[in-house]
């Protein structure tokens, strides 16, 4: 008789996990408040109390939101703005990142982190993570700088923070800007310092599967005021604090966010805290049972992280631990016991088809249209970027934060999957198609 739910047994877990986003009464008083008041958009323009007119009326819940935010960041700016992806690029526009540069940017990460490189006209090189810890290996940097370099973009991956302290050296001995894509890393930490903060700029992304939520949206934070003054122009369509509103003094956009989207992330922002404090006592729970699992390798935490978010729980998988069975047939015994679960990226960045077929810009941009002027084969990272291969091929498993926001028996509910899994391999070689 079967044992794994794959194959017609009873499953570990029958029951939900819990539900993402996670709201309350809160949201639904702060979005009627915003309907009710009639300012749906934020008229006035600028940083901090640097505004292009006074604030008059209602007050502007984005205005409270991103100096918030940004305080809870240990930061003295922030900018809330259209997504994520949004904030990269107008914080390298801000920088003077552009056509001829270069910036170095994780291979094992989501589409935004390159394709903003490209958006402002700069050329994305590839580095390999760490296979520990899935973040950008600072070794693998030091070797990528060429004389085109400008800045690296980090990204605190699945919620940990990178080695900031490596990869801030490498861009002062190199006189690099570090950009920090902390999309998955809210309220996350470095040598009890909190992310966003420890560079130049930092980015955030309220996308809906994010640990803060409004749909959509995204931030970024700096301590540098010029910076900051200048990124705001940038996302209010290049205009400029005390000049006429139909002055426009520079190539921006319209990246702006609503009252509406801020009321609900500053209820999402109260409760980071607390979810985040959950999210690590389950994920230690978690990894101390996965840990005595042959086969499942808990990533790796850095001592320095001193908060991590774990927007993913990640784990490797060893189908040679498991008689060779393949990480796909693995996950789909994982989801049938109950446990949702993915494999995360199916291919590294520049396998995607838009650096294969380097379809970027008309006649041949940011590759040969005057400033870089050299062709770049984008094939040659398979070989230099080994560990994302791995990664996305065969070994990541991926959990979602939701549930690590759920009991102590949850979590045992996963391991005993896994387990199961681990214990009854046998079954899949008597149950081939």
């Amino acid at each position: 008789m079967a044992k794994l739910a794959l194959h017609g047994g009873v499953p570990v877990r029958q029951r939900p996990f819990p539900s993402w986003p996670i709201w309350d009464k809160a949201e639904e008083q702060a979005l009627l408040e915003v309907l009710h008041s009639g300012k749906w958009w934020r008229f006035s323009y600028g940083v901090g109390v640097e505004l292009s007119e006074p604030e008059v009326g209602p007050r502007s819940r984005v205005v409270e939101f991103q100096q918030a935010f940004a305080s809870h960041h240990q930061a003295k700016f922030g900018l809330a703005c259209a997504n994520g992806t949004a904030a990269i690029e107008i914080l390298l526009k801000a920088l003077g990142i552009g056509p001829g540069d270069e910036v170095i940017v994780p291979a094992y990460t989501y589409f935004a982190t390159a394709s903003a490189v490209l958006e402002v006209n700069a050329i994305p090189v590839f580095v390999d993570i760490d296979p520990s810890t899935y973040n950008l290996d600072p070794k693998r940097v030091a070797s990528a700088i060429t004389p085109r370099t400008r800045a690296i973009i980090v990204v605190h991956f699945a919620g940990q923070p990178a080695d900031m302290d490596a990869i801030t050296m490498l861009a002062r001995e190199n006189n690099l800007f570090v950009v920090e894509d902390a999309a998955h890393a809210h309220g996350a930490e470095w040598n009890r310092r909190k992310v966003g903060a420890l560079a130049a700029g930092g980015t955030f992304s309220f996308q809906a599967s994010k640990n803060m939520t409004a749909g959509e949206g995204g931030l970024i934070t700096t301590n540098d005021r010029a910076l900051a003054i200048l990124c705001d122009s940038y996302l209010w369509a290049g205009r400029e604090v005390g000049r006429p509103w139909y002055e426009h003094y520079r190539l921006g956009w319209n990246y702006r966010i609503t009252e509406f989207q801020a009321a609900i992330l500053s209820q999402q922002l109260s409760r980071l805290e607390e979810q985040n404090l959950h999210r690590t006592r389950n994920a230690r729970l978690l990894t101390q049972r996965l840990s005595e699992i042959s086969g499942i390798s808990p990533l790796r935490v850095d001592v320095r992280a001193t908060r991590h978010s774990y927007h993913i729980y990640i784990f490797r998988y060893s189908p040679a631990e498991f008689n060779e069975l393949p990480r796909a047939r693995f996950l789909e015994a994982l989801q049938a016991e109950g446990v949702p679960c993915m494999g995360g990226y199916s291919h590294p960045l520049y396998k995607n088809p838009v650096f294969t077929h380097k379809n970027f810009y008309p006649r041949g941009c940011p590759i040969t249209c005057g400033h870089y002027n050299q062709d770049v084969d984008f094939s040659k990272y398979s070989e230099l970027c080994p560990a994302s291969e791995q990664a996305s091929r065969q070994e990541a498993v991926w959990l979602e934060h939701r549930l690590l926001l759920g009991s102590e028996e949850d979590m045992t509910d996963i391991a005993d999957a896994i387990e199961k899994i681990r214990t009854n391999v046998d079954e899949f070689a008597r149950h081939r198609n």
